[in-house]
């Protein structure tokens, strides 16, 4: 059975980790981020979405976060893609990936550019880095 989350008393964001380490800010609009942003952007971020449902989304200052016990994808709109990246518990590669950074041998971040709707690898992993954020990897 995994620990409760613990609250941030300031901020009431829920965390794995008591005192994790975090921007104390109020979340913003999820409209904003894609104010610039092609309707393609949005209907590639809704299909990521839909794809990791239920989940709890986190309008950032800065990106997009997807989290449950733990965040495990963030999402950057751009005018006419969406970057981001996804924590997995392990290296993999995809064509969508621009980037693979080994924090630890059971935290790997890739990074990724989407101009369109992910296919059906790409969403494989996207469900994998779910289980991340459910901290499965862990046990």
């Amino acid at each position: 059975m995994a620990r409760p989350l613990w609250t941030c008393p300031q901020c009431g964001r829920r965390f794995a980790n008591t005192n994790q380490t975090h921007t104390c800010a109020p979340l913003g609009s999820l409209d904003d981020h894609f104010a610039g942003s092609e309707p393609v952007v949005r209907e590639v971020f809704d299909v990521l979405r839909t794809a990791v449902e239920p989940v709890e989304v986190l309008a950032e200052k800065s990106r997009i976060a997807f989290h449950l016990r733990m965040s495990f994808a963030a999402l950057m709109p751009r005018r006419r893609w969406l970057d981001g990246h996804l924590v997995l518990s392990r290296e993999a590669s995809h064509e969508a990936f621009t980037r693979v950074e080994v924090f630890s041998p059971r935290n790997v971040l890739h990074a990724f550019r989407l101009y369109d709707a992910p296919d059906d690898a790409f969403l494989e992993l996207l469900a994998e880095a779910r289980e991340v954020g459910e901290q499965r990897h862990l046990s």
